[in-house]
């Protein structure tokens, strides 16, 4: 095949799912409200199954419902057969998935979840098949045909199976009113988990590594202050220990360009007295927005009487995975 026919394959591939996708907006209907509901009100949980093709789709399926609020996993219907229904109870929903509907290792299995009774949502191309007929409630995933020449190897019907999951699994995200924070909590080693769940005093330099001097210093003992503790920056405290304000490297700039002495002038004559503040509580993420929208690089962190606790620049964060 020359470059332009692999070109025109792939393109070719494209289409016709895509057009498996607009097909199957008609199954959104009386028939998908019953399963959103079903699951909805389930007090168990969602178990999917599905075989080859089917299986490995449900398994995705089964990993967003559970990470959007829908406690959800998947089971194998060979397995299934030999223990795993154990694992399924009359307070679960058990979504079945096979293209065909005919799928031997899952119908075979129907009459089994019935028993215990759980409540079964089949997934197929054919509203005639088995599994429609032996479920409560059945989803047409029917497409026009699959992107394979042949029409042998599942690939529209996978596609057009895996949105209708995600379909799902949306549907009742909104339904639950489930939140950024809920699907952090979830994903608490990924990056989103990171950005939501952490706060600054998880990583707020305190103690020693505070950088901090008291209002009657000269100006080079806050540079010094500075230059040790390396966060650009040092806050000032009066007597009671109470912020005073803040000096950086950007106010070392300023007071070079209005030639203050830096041996003899006093931090009180330098320092930024209304400078922005930060609380222990408060979400890395959150501060990250404020110091973006500030456009600046710290922020000292302080307690309910204004005392400095802790300081964090925009190196902190990015070493946390907040950027």
């Amino acid at each position: 095949m020359t470059a332009e026919q692999f070109t025109k394959t792939a393109l070719n591939v494209i289409n016709i799912e895509k057009q498996a996708i607009d097909e199957i907006a008609q199954y959104i209907d009386d028939s998908f409200i019953d399963a959103c509901q079903t699951i909805f009100d389930c007090q168990g949980r969602t178990i999917v199954i599905g075989m080859g093709k089917s299986g490995h789709i449900g398994n995705k399926i089964a990993a967003t419902l559970a990470s959007t609020g829908t406690p959800a996993f998947f089971v194998h219907p060979g397995e299934a057969s030999h223990g795993d229904l154990g694992m399924i109870t009359k307070d679960d929903v058990v979504l079945l998935i096979s293209n065909s509907g005919e799928t031997s290792e899952v119908v075979n299995i129907i009459p089994v979840i019935k028993r215990i009774g759980a409540k079964t949502i089949s997934m197929t191309g054919n509203p005639t098949s088995s599994m429609a007929n032996l479920s409560d409630i059945h989803l047409c995933i029917a497409v026009s045909k699959e992107a394979c020449p042949l029409g042998l190897a599942p690939t529209a019907s996978t596609t057009a199976t895996l949105v209708m999951g995600d379909a799902l699994a949306v549907a009742l995200l909104e339904a639950r009113g489930f939140t950024a924070d809920d699907f952090a909590l979830s994903h608490p080693g990924g990056s989103l988990g990171r950005r939501l769940l952490l706060t600054l005093e998880d990583i707020m330099h305190r103690g020693e590594q505070l950088p901090i001097i008291k209002t009657g210093k000269l100006i080079k003992d806050a540079l010094f202050e500075i230059s040790s503790k390396g966060l650009g920056m040092t806050a000032i405290v009066d007597e009671q220990g109470i912020l005073a304000g803040l000096f950086t490297d950007g106010d070392l700039r300023r007071i070079i360009e209005q030639k203050l002495d830096l041996h003899s002038a006093k931090i009180d004559d330098a320092m930024t007295v209304k400078c922005t503040t930060a609380k222990a509580d408060m979400l890395a993420a959150e501060a990250l927005n404020i110091m973006e929208n500030k456009r600046i690089n710290g922020l000292i962190v302080v307690d309910e009487t204004n005392r400095p606790i802790g300081a964090l620049n925009m190196q902190d964060l990015l070493k946390a995975g907040v950027i």
